[in-house]
């Protein structure tokens, strides 16, 4: 069975957000990370190259694959910041509704940058995010 490509490594999430070229987006970047460190209660750690992962959580499919994966996270793509929060959650859809600016994929939620978001509606998603993750998945096993 194929291993999981994106893994907890020891690469600075610094290191990450210095490599970020536009200014703007870094600074985003760095402010979302404050967010996601303050709603998760965990340290930010790099998830393969590009993912600013929270947490950590072990799934295993019906398939029998199974693997890690951060509980939250956002990575820095060519023109939005891709959030990774889960699908579906109680209340998702009234809050994705006063969020602002922003695209909403199964699984992903892109934006532009934070000034075009309510950051006290963002964190209550992220919240309700590693929630249902958790309630999912058990209590995950903290920082990676």
């Amino acid at each position: 069975m194929a291993e999981n490509k994106t893994k907890a490594t020891d690469a600075s999430v610094d290191g990450y957000f210095a490599s970020i070229k536009d200014e703007a987006r870094r600074k985003d970047c760095e402010a979302l990370s404050r967010l996601m460190a303050k709603a998760t209660k965990e340290k930010p750690a790099m998830w393969g190259t590009s993912i600013v992962g929270f947490g950590s959580y072990h799934y295993r499919y019906e398939s029998g694959r199974e693997g890690d994966s951060c509980l939250t996270g956002f990575s820095s793509r060519a023109g939005d910041i891709s959030i990774y929060l889960v699908a579906s959650f109680p209340g998702r859809e009234a809050l994705l509704s006063k969020l602002g600016k922003h695209k909403a994929g199964k699984g992903c939620l892109y934006i532009r940058r934070l000034s075009d978001v309510d950051l006290a509606v963002l964190e209550r998603l992220v919240v309700g995010s590693v929630a249902e993750r958790k309630r999912h998945h058990g209590s995950g096993q903290g920082a990676a």
